[in-house]
């Protein structure tokens, strides 16, 4: 049993980055559907509301339980919330150019880049939110 808390210790930041990454796509696809499908809004307006609150699940998330923020003031407040945000905004640029490389100039199957774009988003998320946007304050 030490050996697997030990484990988890280990790749502590890394499971609950995937743990709340899934909970983050819940949160999306039932927003989604619940403005898409109960409320009948229109699938772009839909779409934009259930990222925002997606992201701001994820931020909130990776903020509290997976990179343990000490930023308390409320500059450093709007500065992780802007950060993370242009973050996501950026890799979904990206990873949308990513599957249409894939799709519309190489000619290939669509879930195999939506796949790849996804790869990419994922680590690029991680890799920014860990060393730029929730970095750790040096004492």
């Amino acid at each position: 049993m030490q050996k697997l808390i030990n484990l988890y210790k280990k790749y502590e930041e890394s499971i609950l980055y995937l743990f709340f990454g899934g909970a983050t796509f819940v949160v999306s696809v039932v927003s989604y559907s619940l403005f898409s499908a109960v409320w009948h809004w229109e699938y772009t307006v839909s779409y934009i509301v259930s990222w925002f609150l997606a992201v701001l699940f994820a931020y909130i998330t990776n903020r509290i339980w997976v990179f343990k923020s000490q930023v308390t003031d409320f500059a450093g407040l709007l500065r992780e919330v802007w950060q993370f945000y242009l973050a996501r905004v950026v890799t979904g640029i990206i990873g949308w150019l990513i599957l249409a490389f894939g799709v519309r100039i190489l000619g290939q199957n669509d879930l195999i880049w939506n796949g790849i774009q996804n790869i990419f988003v994922i680590i690029s998320n991680y890799v920014l939110s860990k060393m730029i946007i929730f970095k750790k304050i040096e004492e």
